[in-house]
């Protein structure tokens, strides 16, 4: 049972008390959905045929959480006169705002009422500075260094990334986007705490003119939104992404289309903000978006007994890695900062970071090096955290107060930039699951073979993602006995087959984009032998490439390095 439904025998006996998720806020949670109007058998009645296409495209059913609470519940709620603030499928239940007493009792002995949030027992395993917000804590922003000026030439697709070169040619984005791979047709909804400026910003005209902004929608003041004249940090979070200035900074999905959803509370930190975030993610979902952005953790409140602990970052602990999980499970890839409390007395990620299934980022520097203040793994089960990193020291962004490029560091960053080479990655393979995808940008990585707890499976190569999910092996298992040696190789290489492959007809070398290098037929006398050698390799770069062998009843691919 979660600490914070924890409440002491002695509350219990003497009153009924109601602590707060934050302050005259209450999270009350319902028993059931019985009598509701809506049906899975019916699911174009709360779902977008996106959001069902997504589904039906990965396998995933629809169920119970799928439903929407029942609207009777939530009329009886707010017939008590408190005011509804967010309303949770997943959890099935609502949020409200009153400071009436009695309207807490009544609606406490409503049948269908499960439970009114109680706050936990205080466990404070470190004394924090809890001046600074946990996900703004050592983030930093100013002019653009310049050792980080770079100015690409135009690509095949026209983009001229200016100084945001760095942080997508780190990834070999620019060489997926050369490919015509630039997030078009997938949506990114990104969960932030505001975006300031952001629908006056020349940066974004072209999200804008084109109809890429699909629509926003504010979480933390439902009833007098307050989306573009709030906080900045999702503007500078949106630019990675979306931002499309010829020359001085181009994310990496300009051509994705967006939502931009406000969940966090800048001027706060309560346990109602992670609440706030699932019920975004819900809306995400039902809109058929394709990725969460999510550059937010939590680990300690402005409300003591609401912390987080270490041990809470087990991966089902904590309200909203439940809720990022949910997220994932209905096919959606959710990207979260790690955090940025590296080398601090909490050095270890927040939530929702540590959920098996979210897709957690922390941050390099210019030059790939692991960034000092990136939170770290491993989750307190002792799962591998961050799973991959990309630039968050340095990283260029638009200043949402004049619209300028400058630069930021932060995890807050390297997650952005990651959800739009997802896009891009999925928009190249669109029958894949979400897992396939993480899956790829994982084996990808610069430390594939040697993940760490700082870097993950390191920095990810988006081109040979695309590779390893576009070229692939379809020889029945149980026939997968050829041999490519030497792995590494310099300049020969050699092929066996063993007895039970009849016929090895063709072999084929490509560079990890597809592109084929080199194709021969194999000879009868190479068929007799079981052995094929290919030499004069020297000419190539060092890197990754792919073997194609055809045989007699299909093809399997094998990856090899050159030295």
């Amino acid at each position: 049972m979660k600490k914070f439904y924890v409440l002491s025998v002695f509350s219990l006996i003497t009153l009924i008390a109601f602590s707060q998720v934050a302050p005259d806020k209450y999270w009350v949670k319902f028993t059931d959905k019985n009598n509701s109007p809506y049906s899975i058998q019916n699911p174009e009645e709360f779902l977008s045929q996106k959001a069902i296409d997504r589904r039906n495209m990965q396998g995933i059913p629809i169920v119970e959480n799928d439903l929407p609470v029942n609207p009777q519940y939530i009329e009886s709620v707010a017939g008590t006169g408190v005011t509804i603030l967010t309303v949770s499928k997943w959890f099935n239940s609502v949020t409200i705002y009153t400071t009436d007493q009695n309207a807490l009792n009544i609606i406490n002995s409503f049948s269908f009422v499960e439970s009114i949030q109680k706050s936990g027992i205080y466990k404070n395993y470190f004394e924090e500075d809890k001046t600074v917000k946990p996900f703004f804590a050592n983030e930093s922003y100013g002019n653009i260094p310049e050792e980080n000026v770079y100015k690409s030439a135009n690509s095949a697709t026209g983009y001229n990334y200016g100084a945001a070169y760095n942080q997508i040619h780190m990834l070999n984005g620019d060489v997926l986007h050369d490919m015509g791979y630039d997030g078009e047709g997938k949506i990114i909804a990104v969960l932030d705490a505001g975006f300031y400026n952001a629908d006056n910003l020349s940066a974004f005209d072209s999200l804008w003119n084109n109809g890429q902004i699909l629509g926003f929608k504010d979480f933390v003041n439902p009833l007098d939104p307050n989306i573009f004249n709030s906080h900045t940090h999702g503007s500078m979070v949106l630019s990675t992404m979306g931002a499309n200035l010829p020359g001085e900074i181009v994310g990496t999905a300009p051509k994705a289309e967006y939502w931009l959803l406000r969940s966090e509370d800048g001027g706060s930190e309560y346990l109602i903000e992670e609440l706030n975030w699932v019920s975004a993610a819900e809306f995400a979902d039902s809109t058929g978006a394709d990725i969460i952005n999510s550059s937010l953790c939590y680990t300690t409140f402005d409300d003591p007994s609401q912390d987080h602990s270490y041990e809470d970052m087990d991966g089902n602990t904590t309200p909203i890695t439940i809720g990022a999980d949910i997220a994932a499970s209905k096919g959606m890839i959710v990207c979260n900062s790690a955090g940025n409390s590296g080398g601090s007395l909490w050095q270890y990620i927040g939530a929702p970071a540590d959920g098996d299934s979210v897709f957690t980022l922390g941050a390099v520097d210019a030059d790939g090096n692991y960034a000092s203040f990136s939170s770290t793994g491993p989750t307190y089960d002792g799962r591998l955290k961050p799973n991959v990193v990309a630039q968050g020291q340095g990283t260029t962004i638009i200043d949402p107060w004049n619209g300028t490029v400058t630069y930021g560091s932060g995890t807050s960053f390297s997650s952005p930039i990651t959800a739009g080479m997802v896009a891009c990655l999925w928009q190249a393979n669109p029958t894949k699951r979400n897992t396939e995808i993480m899956e790829a940008i994982e084996e990808s990585g610069s430390l594939a073979s040697n993940p760490n707890y700082q870097m993950g499976y390191g920095i990810p190569d988006y081109v040979y993602a695309n590779s390893i999910l576009t070229i692939v092996d379809n020889l029945p298992s149980e026939h997968s006995f050829i041999t490519v040696y030497p792995n590494p190789f310099s300049s020969e290489l050699f092929i066996s087959a063993e007895d039970n492959i009849i016929d090895v007809y063709s072999v084929e070398l490509m560079d990890i984009t597809g592109k084929s290098l080199f194709r021969r037929d194999v000879t009868d006398n190479e068929k007799m032998l079981k052995k094929i050698d290919l030499s004069g390799f020297d000419e190539l770069s060092s890197g990754f490439y792919f073997v194609k062998i055809s045989i007699g009843n299909g093809v399997v691919t094998k990856k090899v390095l050159k030295n």
